[in-house]
């Protein structure tokens, strides 16, 4: 790795931050009402999700719209992100960029990524439809010689494709990834990556991130017992790299400190796993599950905006928009669970991240 980043060169604050878990928003794209670029925007949803107290951002995934490729905003908005965070606080904060496409192109966004100054890549293989697992893991290891590798198991109802048990063992022998995001939202596929990462001995090296936004709090507190090769290995999920946490962030903070602060003194109450199930049901109207998710990302903008954070709801493709029942369903969740919400934290701060 000449000129590739490894992890074991990353500054060690930040990696600590990773490791212990963290709060990671899927940073969305503000455009104003003319459907342009929102930099005043951009840079104050920045600024709220490190005051809210997150870990990290993760820009230029699926949450900030893959569609920035083809407009020319992908460094763009790679760039405004690590400006505002590097002026915006001197805590450590891992900062994760989004890559897609087949092999070339996602080289050569690891590469930006490196000049931008982030510390890792998500990686999304979407554009691989069809590949052998045999290329799957070329393309990977492609990726993995540029920057710190995080895995991306996306769910298919948003472009994904379906990875096998054996394709994550032979993914987490990579030795340069550290981190998989888990989303395929099925709980077979989420195992099959927790089996992956022990089968590949890999489970010091490799963090486990809930991407499943429906199973935001089971994740996060159940040991996964997984059996292989001659070995009973528990391995958790440490933190949340999250669409969902894009809106509401204070409190995501507040929860993911009650959870860790449970799991740590253990047993599990009951009130902490029926979180589970209130969580999940505001996930279902944000992430407009009854259109098959057509609205996920309107639905994470419509709260933002309703907040001041945002200018409109916009997003790239003019027909991408809040599903009919979508609005009236975020009212009924602001008003069932104001424990969530953190408004007053938004209002009190939003002159400021916007000036």
């Amino acid at each position: 790795m000449a000129n590739g980043l490894h992890w074991s060169n990353l500054p060690e604050p930040v990696l600590r931050v990773f490791r212990k878990g963290t709060v990671i928003p899927a940073h969305p794209l503000a455009l104003d009402p003319a459907r342009k670029f929102d930099r005043i925007s951009q840079r104050a949803l920045t600024r709220y999700y490190i005051d809210a107290g997150a870990g990290g951002l993760a820009v230029g995934v699926h949450s900030t719209q893959f569609a920035i490729r083809e407009v020319g905003l992908y460094r763009p908005v790679l760039e405004l992100a690590a400006e505002t965070a590097k002026t915006w606080t001197d805590r450590p904060l891992v900062m994760i960029a989004g890559v897609i496409g087949r092999t070339a192109q996602a080289v050569e966004e690891g590469r930006t990524a490196r000049a931008l100054g982030y510390h890792a890549v998500l990686l999304s293989l979407a554009a691989m439809k069809g590949a052998s697992d045999d290329d799957l893991i070329e393309h990977c290891r492609a990726v993995a010689a540029e920057m710190p590798l995080i895995g991306f198991y996306l769910q298919p109802a948003v472009g994904g494709i379906t990875l096998s048990r054996s394709f994550w063992t032979r993914f987490a022998a990579i030795e340069n990834v550290i981190a998989i995001k888990v989303a395929p939202f099925n709980r077979y596929g989420t195992l099959d990556v927790a089996c992956g990462i022990v089968t590949a001995k890999a489970e010091e090296r490799v963090s486990l991130y809930t991407g499943n936004d429906d199973h935001i709090v089971s994740d996060l507190v159940t040991p996964f017992a997984i059996r292989a090769g001659g070995r009973e290995v528990i391995v958790r999920f440490k933190g949340g790299l999250l669409g969902h946490w894009s809106v509401w962030v204070k409190s995501a903070v507040a929860l993911l400190e009650r959870l860790h602060a449970a799991v740590a003194t253990g047993p599990i109450p009951p009130e902490i796993l029926a979180i589970d199930s209130l969580v999940t049901d505001c996930n279902s109207v944000i992430f407009d599950v009854a259109n098959n998710f057509a609205g996920c990302i309107p639905g994470c903008h419509e709260i933002l905006r309703r907040q001041g954070l945002m200018t409109s709801i916009h997003c790239l493709d003019p027909h991408e928009t809040l599903s009919p029942g979508q609005p009236e369903g975020i009212d009924r969740l602001h008003a069932t669970y104001p424990e969530w919400h953190d408004d007053a934290f938004v209002a009190e701060n939003l002159s400021r991240w916007r000036s």
